[in-house]
């Protein structure tokens, strides 16, 4: 089973050994149509975007404007009429996968976590990278090798563990911390 789900925020646990936990909440989301393989069209609201793709299968579906996204979900043994929560219960395994936050194109030391050089006067070599490449022989670049760039807004993948879930306000706790930032949309899977 997957779900669209929103991230809250991160908290805490009230127990004895407190835990810390992301809040997530699944996102309102209407099953357009069923295929083989308990794959399904979904669609859920995202922003105010609209073309006439989307109006074409607002229109197809039946769905009202405020449903501008369309996504393939497994949704196991689940029919139109919605999605099944009740595979929610604390201490099931899940999978959480959001993208992080982008951080644009970054030096070596943020991108990386290079150390540097001495801070001190004198030594011309404090945020810089260093030698990138060989002598005579290959007297290139290797490919790989760790410089400035793009860093973040990519995947990444989470196992956890769901403490808690509320069905009447659709928000769950998951044990640790997701990527991304507070308000990202992402999916979660049930193992």
């Amino acid at each position: 089973m997957e779900f669209i789900v929103q991230k809250v925020g991160m908290s805490r646990t009230l127990s004895a050994p407190s835990v810390a936990v992301t809040l997530l909440k699944l996102v309102n989301t209407k099953v357009c149509s069923v295929g083989e393989n308990g794959k399904a069209l979904v669609s859920y609201p995202s922003g105010k975007r609209s073309n006439k793709a989307i109006a074409g299968n607002q229109k197809k579906y039946n769905l009202s404007k405020e449903y501008n996204t369309f996504c393939m979900l497994d949704i196991g043994n689940g029919s139109l009429e919605g999605l099944d929560y009740s595979v929610l219960t604390p201490n099931k395994k899940v999978k959480l996968r959001f993208k992080t936050k982008g951080r644009g194109f970054s030096g070596a030391m943020k991108r990386w976590n290079f150390a540097g050089g001495p801070a001190a006067h004198g030594s011309r070599f404090h945020r810089r990278l260093g030698s990138i490449g060989n002598r005579e022989w290959p007297g290139r670049v290797q490919p790989g090798k760790k410089m400035a760039g793009h860093y973040g807004n990519e995947f990444v993948s989470v196992k956890s563990e769901v403490i808690s879930f509320d069905s009447q306000s659709g928000i769950i706790a998951v044990k640790g911390s997701v990527a991304g930032a507070n308000g990202a949309c992402g999916r979660l899977f049930c193992l």
